[in-house]
């Protein structure tokens, strides 16, 4: 009895656990899909009207050290548009596409180290927080894409696996096969201990039935045999005192305790 106590808990542990891990990585796949999505149907509808039309937030993975150990390879972070210069200070994480000749054309997230403004506009001066000098070129706000707002740690890592055949059967559609096979498990339960219930009903009727039918047979016997009814404000035959009783050719009605009791002979003194 112990050991199935003891499998049926770790059963129950381990259902339990795989069960979390599915829905955590299913709810995240959701929301990733869910912001891809977004991401990329404005990206479509708008650019085709405005060339230089920026998506209202976005997300990138970190592929390098320069911002360690604020943003780490394989971080993710969400970025929201910056609609005019002033709103960005110094220390904010921006991500532009930089003009160094080191990285032009690349997209990079570093922290703003210095702002001025000239005649030839807004310029901001940017450093990576691993970085001992700050970058070679400044950036000009038309090439900012975003302020980072805040950042899901090694959720790159996630993405990275999913992209592979292997990744995406043993996160994804394992964990939610089991689920469905679970979920099944517990309806046939469900079904089987309704079915066990019923039966259980089914038998409590069926023998308060028999104790009726026998409690009948009983009164009938009584009357039958010894003319003993079953008073108007009676209940159960076998448990009260008071019954009637026929008693001569006049079947006059008295209770037992009417009945005078027979009283002893009495004993001669001797003399």
């Amino acid at each position: 009895m112990k050991k199935q106590e003891k499998y049926s808990s770790i059963k129950h542990k381990v259902h339990f656990v795989t069960t979390v891990i599915s829905w955590t990585i299913f709810i995240l796949l959701i929301l990733v899909a869910i912001v891809l999505l977004y991401y990329f149907i404005a990206t479509k509808v708008y650019a085709n009207k405005n060339p230089d039309y920026k998506a209202s937030f976005g997300l990138y993975t970190i592929i390098s050290p320069s911002m360690e150990p604020n943003l780490n390879i394989y971080d993710v972070i969400v970025n929201v548009k910056v609609k005019k210069p002033e709103d960005i200070k110094v220390g904010d994480v921006i991500t532009f596409i930089s003009t160094s000749t080191i990285s032009k054309g690349f997209t990079i997230t570093h922290r703003v180290y210095s702002i001025t403004n000239d005649e030839n506009g807004y310029q901001f001066q940017t450093k990576g927080d691993n970085n001992e000098v700050p970058d070679s070129a400044t950036v000009r706000f038309e090439n900012i894409i975003g302020k980072v707002i805040f950042k899901i740690p090694q959720l790159g890592r996630l993405q990275s696996i999913l992209t592979t055949r292997w990744g995406w059967l043993i996160l994804v559609v394992i964990p939610a096969f089991l689920i469905i096979l679970f979920d099944i498990l517990k309806l046939i339960r469900l079904q089987s201990a309704q079915k066990d219930i019923a039966d259980i009903v089914l038998k409590e009727e069926q023998k308060k039935e028999e104790n009726a039918k026998k409690k009948k047979e009983i009164e009938e016997k009584l009357n039958s045999k010894y003319g003993i009814k079953r008073s108007e404000n009676e209940e159960d035959p076998l448990k009260k005192t008071s019954v009637i009783i026929e008693v001569g050719k006049n079947k006059k009605n008295k209770k037992i305790e009417d009945i005078p009791k027979l009283k002893e002979p009495k004993k001669k003194k001797k003399k």
